[in-house]
């Protein structure tokens, strides 16, 4: 246990933090799923640009890494445009 106050302090704020990285995350996984479950063309391509946006933001912030960002949205535009 921590004995400082200091530490005690970011205990808590790492908790937070992780709760809303987890909570974020799960957000993109969901909508990468539910576009790579669409198969009409102009549907996925309206939702596009929403999600790649989610994407750039968590990239932004740092909760995934910005290689992984660009990975997901390439594969996202190769899905989009095969169908």
């Amino acid at each position: 246990m921590a004995n400082h106050k200091s530490a005690l302090k970011r205990i808590r704020a790492n908790n937070k933090r992780r709760l809303e990285n987890r909570y974020y995350a799960k957000t993109m996984r969901n909508s990468l799923k539910d576009i790579r479950l669409i198969s009409n063309k102009e549907e996925a391509a309206s939702k596009l640009p929403s999600v790649t946006s989610l994407i750039d933001r968590l990239a932004k912030k740092g909760i995934i890494h910005k290689n992984k960002a660009a990975n997901l949205k390439s594969g996202l535009m190769k899905k989009v445009n095969t169908l």
